[in-house]
């Protein structure tokens, strides 16, 4: 059954080339949805510490009006249309991505590609939007999970191209103005950064028609995307943020792979391993938090990490190290891993039944792997995983956590932290 899903999924998927735009192409008559997503290649190595946000406001600001669709007129289009466009910044590129029936998609591909290529960008509107952005950094610190996240993040990615945020901090969404935008647009929104995938009931002939008479005018420009190198390997350290809460929240990452390389998948399956075993024994048998994980986070530049939220950090910090310690040492059950990786490729037929989801698989394909048709791979590269790559990657990738505590330092152990 698998097999004949993935066998539909490929066998219809083209690349071909634009007006210098890159695009991907699957075919998929099973519904009557297309997703489209766009991806402006570069993330947080397109910005500086002094613009950053700039593309995702600019974003943002499109949907307030563009030449041919003016604000009222393109809200009343997209409501009446039935259609959705996302705006999803990230580290590595920002996505605007369609949601449409096959119906309406030319329609709401008019209103996309406009607002791509001639946003208004009034100076009313870009403030608007500012407003919105600087709310939710300063709101980030009155919720303590999403503080830890990003303590943790900026203690993971000194030094690297990831410690610019593409979602930008106070000040630089403070200095965005009308001109900046502007100029950024004219020289950043170039189809050499672009890569389009659409996954839907819609062919090639119908793509080319609609690049060429829009996005496709933009100027080429000179972008080659280049993936950012790992994370860097770093001494353990923490962050304590003190707080009074009912809980303590405490997250550490540590440098992964490149998502280019062989390591890759076998440390998102030792990360699984490595949260069914701190759930067994931190959550069910001793009750000592009710989220524990070993979360893989999937950029080009990778990591993993250790999440939990609970009233006895020392105790579960101390059951933490143990599991991953026992990951180190041990050898993984090879009956027990291929249950795991059976699994494993269940939940990625089951998270790519959208067509949204699966064109952001063909781009990750493309852009980490350099072939969007090393999708194909996935169940091989999965199930190549060995007890012995397991043992292998804990060993060399579980160490230097750098960790954000948020709740009680008394409550924590200093030489607890020191064992990670």
């Amino acid at each position: 059954m698998l097999l004949a899903i993935a066998l539909a999924m490929t066998s219809l998927t083209t690349s071909f080339d634009v007006a210098g735009v890159h695009v991907i192409l699957r075919q998929n008559n099973a519904n009557n949805v297309v997703a489209a997503n766009l991806y402006l290649l570069g993330g947080s190595q397109q910005v500086t510490e002094g613009n950053a946000g700039i593309e995702p406001v600019l974003l943002d600001v499109s949907d307030r009006g563009t030449q041919r669709y003016p604000k009222n007129s393109l809200r009343r289009a997209m409501s009446r249309l039935g259609s959705e466009i996302i705006v999803a910044p990230g580290a590595d590129w920002t996505m605007v991505g369609i949601r449409s029936s096959a119906e309406v998609f030319d329609s709401t591909w008019s209103i996309f590609a406009d607002r791509i290529t001639h946003p208004i960008l009034a100076k009313s509107e870009i403030n608007l939007v500012k407003a919105q952005y600087l709310s939710g950094i300063r709101q980030r610190r009155d919720d303590p999970n999403a503080l830890a996240g990003y303590l943790a993040d900026s203690m993971a990615v000194i030094g690297h191209p990831y410690a610019v945020s593409v979602t930008g901090n106070e000040k630089s969404i403070t200095a965005l103005d009308s001109a900046a935008l502007r100029e950024y647009h004219r020289s950043q929104f170039v189809t050499s950064r672009m890569l389009l995938v659409v996954v839907g009931n819609i062919d090639r002939a119908h793509i080319e028609r609609l690049v060429n008479r829009s996005i496709g005018q933009l100027p080429r420009g000179q972008y080659k995307w280049a993936p950012p190198p790992r994370l860097p390997e770093l001494q353990t350290a923490v962050v304590i943020e003190r707080r009074q809460l009912p809980t303590n929240y405490i997250l550490g990452y540590y440098s992964g792979p490149l998502a280019n390389g062989r390591d890759y998948q076998a440390l998102k399956v030792a990360t699984s391993v490595l949260t069914g075993r701190m759930f067994a024994e931190i959550r069910t048998r001793q009750s000592l938090t009710y989220d524990v994980q070993a979360p893989f986070v999937d950029r080009a530049a990778t990591a993993g990490g250790l999440l939990v939220s609970t009233v006895s950090p020392d105790t579960t910090l101390k059951l933490m190290r143990a599991a991953i310690v026992d990951l180190q040492q041990g050898t993984l059950d090879p009956v027990g891993l291929k249950q795991l990786e059976e699994h494993f490729i269940t939940e990625y037929f089951l998270d790519n039944e959208t067509n949204a989801a699966q064109a952001d698989f063909l781009a990750r394909s493309q852009l980490y792997e350099g072939d969007y048709r090393q999708a194909d791979h996935f169940m091989d590269e999965i199930k190549s995983v060995t007890p012995e790559d397991i043992q292998r990657v804990a060993r060399k990738y579980m160490k230097g956590f750098r960790f954000a505590y948020v709740g009680d330092p008394a409550k924590l152990n200093p030489g607890t932290i020191a064992l990670f």
